[in-house]
């Protein structure tokens, strides 16, 4: 209890509701161009490469980095912030939460709703391949082998099969890194602490260049539709400033801040979640897929070095900005 008194007397200190207020409109465009320069700088990337003959093996260098950038934000960034929250002064002393590690039961939650879509949507594909009178349907997990699975008829060939997968896994690491998104802007937009905003701003320009990075290399590689791309550039760039606003108005109605207590447990819930779905997505459908299920990292060995030294990459750039978000 201590420790939560000190704490109380340094955030007062800090405490300064106009100038937090004049670093978050400040933040609103730092952080919305830095998110649209990261998720799209892989996108525009994979387009140049496009058509020419290393075209296969840049794109799976960037993911293989994108899949090293998403690891380390759930282990590195996410889930540690949603054990600190749950961990808190004003948390831990009450029930249930001083009870349970509701944190490692949340995220676990997380990873299996993220296997749940994942044999949801394989099974959904296989169905379709069954009322198919010919051919033999393709097992999407294992789809970029090219040992296993037959050619679906005309309707669904290897390649679309393919291509369903990634659009599944762009889809749902958007969706664990807008939880995710949401909760920092939330948490900024709800902080009248200058202190702790001012050096928060670059940070977090950096940490959305990164995760947008991660992020855009699976779309790339997804080959969606522009306009779809167009929308999930957008929803990853705008999440976090509308989530900074989102903070601002629940500060301004309830006057809640960041250090209140049920402010507290929804983002440890929620980042929990999250971490949980992003564990799951970057350990089994991206960097287990293509490093033990791709035809091409397997019949070239530089490749695979080189893939692994860029998922390396993805990791350290990421860890290294947790020194400051």
């Amino acid at each position: 209890m201590s420790s939560c008194v000190t704490d109380t007397a340094r955030t007062l200190a800090c405490r300064d509701g106009a100038a937090a207020a004049h670093l978050k409109l400040l933040s609103l465009l730092v952080i919305f161009f830095s998110s649209i320069i990261g998720i799209s700088s892989p996108i525009f990337l994979a387009r140049y490469f496009q058509g020419k003959p290393v075209y296969d093996k840049a794109i799976l260098i960037i993911k293989c980095f994108a899949a090293g950038v998403i690891l380390s934000t759930s282990l590195v960034h996410v889930l540690p912030e949603a054990f600190a929250a749950l961990s808190n002064c004003h948390v831990a002393s009450r029930h249930p939460w001083k009870d349970f590690p509701f944190a490692g039961l949340v995220t676990l939650v997380g990873a299996l709703m993220a296997l749940l879509v994942d044999l949801t949507a394989s099974s959904h594909v296989h169905q379709s391949h069954d009322k198919k009178p010919s051919g033999e349907y393709l097992p999407v997990a294992a789809a970029q082998d090219g040992t296993v699975g037959k050619k679906a008829g005309s309707d669904l060939s290897k390649e679309e099969a393919v291509k369903l997968k990634q659009k599944l896994v762009s889809q749902v690491l958007e969706i664990g890194i807008i939880f995710h998104s949401v909760i920092i802007g939330v948490t900024m937009g709800m902080s009248q602490n200058q202190c702790t905003i001012r050096p928060l701003v670059l940070a977090l320009a950096f940490h959305q260049i990164f995760e947008g990075m991660g992020l855009g290399g699976c779309i790339a590689q997804a080959d969606f539709k522009m306009g779809t791309v167009a929308y999930m550039c957008f929803m990853f760039s705008a999440t976090t400033p509308m989530g900074i606003v989102l903070g601002m108005i629940v500060f301004a109605v309830t006057g809640y801040d960041d250090n209140n207590s049920n402010a507290l447990i929804m983002e440890g819930l929620l980042g929990s979640m999250s971490s949980g779905i992003l564990i799951y997505m970057a350990l089994v459908d991206l960097i287990a897929l293509d490093f033990f299920h791709n035809e091409l990292m397997a019949s070239h060995t530089w490749l695979k070095k080189a893939s692994f030294i860029a998922l390396a990459l993805g990791s350290t750039s990421m860890s290294i900005l947790a020194l400051w978000a």
